[in-house]
């Protein structure tokens, strides 16, 4: 089938089914009206205590099932990632960086800080972050998804900091369903294929009930390079005036400063960028200026250029990535007896989802022969010229060589993961209005990674290290040659030896395991009513268990840290346990008196981990709700929140690493910051004075460091504020708005220490000034004291730049939401129904801040919030639905932003505003995209929806690749332009 018949059959299929919703998709403490009918006590998200309504003290977002279906959604991260609450994590457009794997990332306080349920039970997580991927959950099933802000640890436990996801499965299902969902963008290509069923009966007289359900699906890569605008690889310039391409962003190069590009009558913008490691070798260090390239017959060599001459690595990365998923699973229940129903849950996942990067770039240092054949006279005279004494009198020229292995291929990472989970429980009722539940959760997650294209360090060296001898260049190396070296000939185009690639390269597997074990038990209802209340005192107490192991085996070839292509890992594993009781109440002190409502509730938990430096916790959590009159009701809750350190946190292994830093005590320090306040601190920390501010305390750009998990670490703590009212004026039915106010604060943020060795050393030495000051606690003691020098390889000892409880989080704002129906008094369709609906969720952005070392102060500016922060965001959709019609227009709009680097440019970690008039794209405007969706029930048991989203085709802004990847935010900002979806349901 043709790209050009499928938009075709897309295009005619929407045009068809007339479509939209028959109720706001989504609804942020629906009305009473719409809870439980008959006053059946339901549990809302957030609590453990039934009610007979849905409200609720903290602020609570429900996505309904219909949203994702009018939204052409096969993941959920598709839709959650557009609530204003969320901010996108790993995505389907997570190429590099990725996993394989998709993230829920609550008010951009990091997805480990974001508990996800389902059911209102722990969901299996997949790897050492203890972090759940949604592609293990079945969307299809969907009946609801809470999104409840702020911590909930209180109620549910470690991770919930930033708030917790509910993911409410459909229960009760009375026959089979069948679905499907195919799904292509405007340009043809990225298609998505879903099809699913469900099955669900009673059996034994109705007293059991069971649903088995199945899905699969399909999604097709995008490459970069099919997108004008993540074409290129582009990079901050200076551009010649005029030359900026529309399409791409990217104008010619004028070379020279940025601060002095407008003197010479350029503008800042965006030029050529990409990698000096080329498809042809270069020899960076010889010649003067940019080195040598080599020619692509081989032999000879010119001037390298740049930009002309650097690698656009931009085309051969993901933009989409290709997803295969089979997803297996079904749940019921069984009514033993009077007072005990069993039941239980089971999920299988099957995922598999790849990763492609540019070919391996290959710089290394390597001692080159210069005579070898591989060489003209021309090229032999200027590695003669560029050696050392002591290499010329061997024939030899150490030097760094530049290279990229098209020839083998690009990097591709396949992540095969498999999940399964099984949980069974018992509940029941003990005595009249007093209700148990127990249950037992198992989940184990295993991740194969098969990587292709790494590179061998020592191996690409050896077949580069060569000699002549009889008239045959081999390499030097007689171990190497043992092993089957061959000669590697990397300069030129093409002419590297297959039998030397396939000797340099080599395909790793590295494996990835999580396991969880949950046992919670919990007694919850009413204890009568205080005040002549006819509303009960709820309760619920209980206890948990929680065990959690976790383990990450690189392949001996990256542990070994022999690589290039792929990042080396070092092995980590470990588990901890924890035992918690828990306790709620809530207190209905008036009740439709001579006010309305008011109520109070409270909770509690203490939690004991194994692990010593956290030990026991308490959390807590206490609000009210205040109704003067049954239109508007004000409620409020503080709660203190934790999060245990994970399993990557505490035991990620330790390596040795060689970053590019700069010692405040070396001589590369600048020389205005050569004070004698700074030297009297590097004489303090062990630098004798008269080797202060000289190259033998850092005689290279790299210094040696320790970096990984540290089992010493203790718990994460938060306390959430929040404060908001609910509208509903009886004067205007079927109205609700909400506006609540969030201020969430974590301390004790676990981040890798000072943000890094560089960075450690700056705050240390010229912010902090103070060797009692936590930041500088790392470098006590590490120096040569004969040198002062830093790191083992400099007779020093490795600063432990470790994960450590140091920093701190912040954030707060506004949510507000709408929701209106209004019934109409005619139809288009002849139907006894039609009206038009309303649904609106926004959020103000007060304040957001990163602070990576506590114990310094900073001066944060958000101006109009960063380019993928912005400080207001919202989703709308308005529907009209006429009978079996339905039609529904919905607008996503993000605020605008400032490039992130000028406001977050630091001296050590005080932040600092750069000059905007030298980035391009400084500001960049508000985006609107607006999603047309129509349905159509041609019969009771059939419905046919069809949909464009992004339906005016806005592209994203070229910002360049200091960005997150394609030169631009993909997750937050629409990456594949104008996109169709036809979906059909079946139900018998």
């Amino acid at each position: 089938m043709t790209s050009r018949f499928k938009l075709g059959l897309l295009t005619s299929s929407l045009l068809v089914a007339a479509g939209s919703f028959a109720a706001p998709a989504m609804a942020q403490d629906q009305s009473d009206e719409s809870a439980a009918s008959d006053n059946q006590a339901i549990v809302v998200t957030g609590s453990r205590i039934a009610r007979t309504d849905l409200s609720s003290t903290s602020p609570t977002a429900v996505v309904t099932a219909e949203e994702f279906l009018l939204s052409g959604a096969t993941n959920v991260e598709q839709v959650l990632n557009t609530l204003p609450q969320v901010l996108p994590g790993v995505t389907s457009f997570s190429n590099n960086p990725g996993n394989g794997a998709a993230t829920l990332n609550l008010r951009n306080l990091g997805a480990q800080r974001t508990l996800v349920l389902v059911n209102g039970r722990r969901w299996m997580f997949y790897d050492t972050n203890q972090i759940v991927d949604l592609n293990t959950i079945p969307q299809f099933l969907l009946e609801g998804v809470d999104v409840v802000t702020g911590g909930q640890s209180a109620v549910y436990g470690s991770d919930a900091i930033a708030g917790v996801v509910n993911f409410r499965l459909r229960q009760n299902i009375d026959g089979i369903i069948l679905g499907g969902n195919y799904s292509l963008t405007g340009k043809g290509d990225g298609a998505r294929y879903d099809v699913n069923f469900a099955i669900g009966t009673p059996f034994a007289d109705g007293r059991g009930q069971v649903t088995i359900y199945g899905n699969y699906l399909r999604r097709e890569s995008i490459f970069q390079g099919a997108r004008a605008y993540s074409r290129f690889a582009a990079g901050d310039g200076c551009v010649r005036a005029g030359t900026t391409d529309r399409a791409t962003g990217v104008g010619v190069s004028l070379g020279g400063a940025l601060g002095t590009c407008v003197a010479r009558g350029g503008e800042i913008g965006l030029v050529p960028g990409g990698s000096a490691s080329t498809p042809i070798a270069t020899l960076p260090g010889v010649g003067g200026g940019n080195g040598l390239i080599f020619n692509p017959t081989g032999g000879g060599t010119r001037p390298f250029l740049n930009p002309e001459d650097l690698y656009n690595f931009a085309p051969d990365n993901y933009l989409q990535l290709p997803q295969e998923r089979y997803l297996f699973g079904g749940y019921g229940n069984f009514q033993i007896t009077d007072g005990i129903e069993a039941y239980a849950e089971v999920s299988y996942v099957n995922s598999k989802v790849n990763q492609e990067l540019a070919p391996t770039p290959g710089g290394i240092a390597a001692s080159l022969q210069i005579n070898s054949p591989f060489f003209n006279a021309g090229t032999q005279a200027a590695l003669a010229a560029a050696a050392t004494p002591a290499d010329l009198a061997l024939g030899r020229s150490t030097q760094n060589v530049g290279f990229r292995f098209n020839q083998s291929g690009p990097r591709n990472s396949s992540q095969g993961r498999s999940a399964f989970r099984i949980m069974t429980g018992l509940r029941g009722e003990i005595v009249s209005n007093i209700n148990y539940d127990l249950y037992y959760m198992y989940s184990r997650t295993e991740n194969t990674q098969f990587q292709q294209g790494n590179v061998s360090v020592s191996r690409y060296r050896a077949t580069l290290e060569t000699e002549t001898v009889g008239g045959v260049t081999r390499c030097r190396d007689a171990a190497a040659r043992a092993a089957g070296c061959v000669p590697l000939n990397v300069f030129g185009q093409g002419l590297a030896d297959p039998a030397a690639l396939r000797y340099v390269t080599i395909n790793s597997t590295n494996l990835e395991t999580s396991d969880l074990q949950n046992i919670v038990g919990s007694i919850s209802g009413t204890l009568g009513s205080i005040f002549g209340n006819s509303e009960p005192i709820g309760f619920a107490v209980g206890g948990e268990y929680r065990r959690v192991s976790a383990s990450y085996t690189p392949d001996t070839f990256l542990a070994s840290g022999d690589v290039i292509g792929f990042n080396a890992g070092q092995p980590t594993g470990g588990n901890y346990n924890a035992k918690e009781v828990f306790a709620e109440l809530r207190i209905p002190l008036v009740n439709e008196s001579f006010i309305h409502r008011l109520e109070l509730t409270g909770a509690a938990r203490y939690s004991d981990y194994s692990l010593d430096n956290v030990g026991g916790v308490w959390t807590y959590a206490g609000g009210g709700e205040f109704a003067p009159i049954q239109d508007i009701t004000f409620r409020g809750q503080y709660q203190r929140a934790v999060r245990a350190p994970n399993v990557q946190d505490l035991f990620g292994g330790q390596s040795v690493g060689f970053p590019q830093a700069i010692d405040p005590c070396s001589s590369r320090t600048p020389v205005a910051l050569q004070t004698a306040a700074i030297r009297a601190l590097c004489v303090a920390n062990g630098v004798p004075a008269g080797n202060v501010f000289t190259t033998a305390v850092q005689p290279n750009q790299q210094i040696q460091a320790q970096f990984g998990g540290n089992p010493n670490l203790g718990e994460e703590t938060s306390d959430t504020f929040t404060i908001g009212a609910v509208i509903r004026p009886s004067f205007i039915p079927r109205l609700n708005i909400t506006v609540d106010y969030f201020n969430i604060k974590v301390k004790d943020t676990i981040s890798t220490f000072g943000g890094g060795l560089n960075s450690a050393l700056q705050l240390c030495f010229t912010v902090a000034q103070d060797l009692t000051n936590p930041i500088c606690s790392i470098f006590a003691g590490q120096r040569n004291p004969t040198t002062g020098a830093l790191g083992e390889t400099s007779g020093g000892r490795n600063p432990p730049v470790l994960s450590a409880n140091i920093a701190k989080l912040a954030t707060s704002g506004v949510d507000i939401q709408v929701d209106y129906n209004i019934p109409l008094n005619f139809s288009l369709t002849g139907s006894d129904e039609s009206r038009l609906t309303f649904f609106f969720l926004g959020t103000y952005l007060d304040e957001y801040r990163t602070t990576a070392v506590a114990a310094i102060p900073e001066r944060v500016t958000i101006g109009e919030g960063t380019i993928a922060l912005p400080k207001w965001r919202h989703t709308a959709r308005l529907g009209y639905v006429d009978g079996p019609a339905q039609i529904s227009l919905r607008w996503r709009y993000n605020g605008p932003g400032i490039d992130s680097r000028i406001i977050n440019t630091f001296n050590g970690l005080v932040r600092t505003e750069q000059d905007p008039a030298l980035f391009p794209n400084r500001r960049v405007g508000a985006f609107n995209y607006f999603d047309l969706t129509g349905s159509f029930a041609v019969t009771d048991n059939f419905q046919l929806t069809a949909g464009v989203n992004n339906l005016f085709n806005k592209t994203p802004v070229v910002l360049g690749t200091a960005q997150e990847q394609g030169n631009n935010v993909p997750g937050f900002y629409d990456p594949l332009g104008r996109d169709f979806f036809v979906s059909a349901r079946l139900n018998f």
